[in-house]
């Protein structure tokens, strides 16, 4: 085989029947036991699946190669009818640059036969020039897939890999109208993305953690998983809902006869679901929440609002226009490596004299977040406020970067201590 060929080898599962869908065979990556945590074929494939193949040859390796060479030529014959109701021929060599993966469904494996179904993937771009078909499919706004699973009672989204996460991941969402946004699970995703953020209503909050994943809106799909008893029946029960308010979408459940065919369920239910996505789609259901698309005014509004106010005013009072003038909304950027850090930094904020609120706009867990401050006075005397109370701080237009003398970054401040008989008044004075 050639290095750029690139073969998704999928586990061999028994099939089972599922409640109103007849056979299903599981897939999995063979080596895992059940998926990869990285989402597989994300940019979306022409898939043929049924490709049957019984071929013979001299040895078991030889015989399994001819056999996916077989299915190559076969599922190109499928697509080309489908896609323009006539047969197309190819060469092996120029079907190996289209085909981005062969999915075994089910396979048997002789000294000198091979007998499989298999499922053939083709690059969709290469695929729909050489046919003269369109390519372009009309999806939704990017949508944050949540997979949440509940299992001996414990809901679980990223805390620990789970069998329905990895589901989703496996699944081949390239034909899909839905623009699904999917999660690896590791970094800040388990604390972003849990149990409890699901039932949260909160469009700010929703808001800064879309942001963080590109996404305009979320989905969250539920499976709730009960066992007989240990290796027996498993049934699932599943829910597609939208939006921070959990909008209905679609419930059903399924049952698989065998412990050791859960992968064979979930694949099932993701088919399930990304259906009932796409019919959503279509009635017009997963539109954005139109709290969730609306953004906080700017800080240049905020910061112009009082001005145009007192401006307008035909007798402002002295105190009146002080009180105005002084008045400054500034962006303060602070590390946050933990979530402690984030409260810290905003109480720090809170507690120095003239700060009337203190909010993080943007979070940025593990790196530099943003919080937005309302002050009673100029710039430069909350700066100088900061640098009393030990932070060292960077100025630019409307922005104060603030970080703890000593730290990281603070070596290149040492000259901050000169202003200090200056700052050290305000406390004094407050």
């Amino acid at each position: 085989m050639t290095a750029a060929r690139k073969f998704l080898t999928i586990g061999i599962a028994s099939a089972l029947s599922l409640a109103g869908l007849g056979a299903v065979w599981a897939e999995g990556d063979g080596k895992s036991g059940g998926g990869s945590a990285v989402p597989i074929d994300a940019s979306g494939s022409f898939e043929v699946s049924g490709v049957d193949v019984d071929v013979k040859g001299k040895d078991a390796e030889s015989t399994r190669y001819g056999g996916w060479r077989l299915a190559q030529r076969k599922g190109w014959d499928m697509l080309s009818r489908k896609l323009t109701g006539k047969a197309s021929t190819m060469s092996d060599s120029a079907l190996d640059s289209l085909v981005t993966g062969i999915v075994v469904e089910q396979e048997q494996i002789g000294p000198t036969r091979y007998i499989a179904k298999l499922s053939v993937l083709f690059d969709r771009n290469k695929a729909g020039s050489i046919l003269g078909v369109s390519v372009a499919v009309n999806q939704s706004p990017p949508m944050l897939i949540v997979p949440l699973e509940y299992s001996g009672g414990s809901g679980l989204v990223f805390e620990r890999e789970t069998a329905w996460a990895k589901a989703w991941n496996r699944f081949k969402s390239g034909g899909s109208t839905v623009d699904y946004v999917r999660v690896q699970g590791n970094g800040p995703d388990a604390m972003l993305l849990n149990a409890g953020q699901v039932l949260r209503r909160g469009r700010n909050w929703w808001r800064s953690v879309l942001d963080q994943y590109g996404a305009a809106d979320v989905l969250i799909a539920e499976v709730q998983l009960r066992r007989e008893y240990p290796g027996g029946p498993i049934i699932g029960i599943f829910s597609a809902t939208h939006g921070p308010d959990r909008q209905k979408i679609a419930d059903f459940a399924l049952r698989v006869d065998n412990g050791d065919s859960l992968d064979t369920l979930m694949d099932a239910g993701v088919q399930r679901l990304d259906k009932a996505y796409q019919e959503a789609l279509a009635l017009g259901q997963l539109h954005t929440d139109r709290l969730l698309a609306t953004r906080p005014p700017s800080a240049k509004a905020e910061e112009e609002k009082p001005t145009d106010e007192a401006t307008a005013e035909a007798t402002p009072t002295p105190e009146a226009s002080a009180t105005a003038a002084g008045s400054a909304a500034v962006n303060i950027q602070f590390d946050t490596p933990n979530v402690g850090s984030v409260n810290a930094g905003e109480a720090a904020l809170r507690g120095i004299p003239g700060v009337r609120t203190a909010v993080t706009s943007s979070l940025a867990l593990g790196g530099v977040s943003v919080m937005r401050v309302t002050y009673d006075g100029a710039i430069p005397g909350l700066r100088a406020q900061l640098e009393a109370r030990g932070w060292s701080v960077q100025e630019g237009a409307g922005v104060l970067r603030i970080r703890r003398a000593g730290g990281s970054g603070g070596g290149a401040q040492q000259p901050i201590p000169a202003p200090t008989g200056t700052a050290t008044a305000a406390p004094n004075g407050g």
